[in-house]
């Protein structure tokens, strides 16, 4: 697929942004997470946040944020290595 590269860094790059945001502000999360109850259940905007729920979106967060950081280094990593080589090294 043409593009797929490009593809992929701007979806890991989504992920990361993504996982900063649930890591420093879950608060966003939890709303987005009850307007989406909020679609097939009743009084879902009622429901009460367990602080060890807040606790718990903030390691996914940070899982997100360590996931997709990965990723890109590992992409600028095989990036450089498939770049040919400018000291003129010949082949077979």
């Amino acid at each position: 697929m043409i593009g797929s590269q490009s593809n992929r860094k701007l979806s890991a790059a989504f992920v990361l942004v993504q996982g900063v945001v649930t890591a420093l502000f879950p608060q966003i999360s939890i709303k987005l997470i009850k307007h989406m109850i909020g679609k097939n259940f009743h009084n879902a905007s009622e429901l009460e946040v367990k602080p060890a729920y807040r606790r718990q979106l903030r390691a996914v967060g940070v899982g997100m944020i360590a996931a997709a950081g990965t990723d890109l280094l590992l992409q600028s990593t095989a990036e450089k290595e498939n770049e040919p080589s400018s000291a003129g090294e010949d082949s077979e």
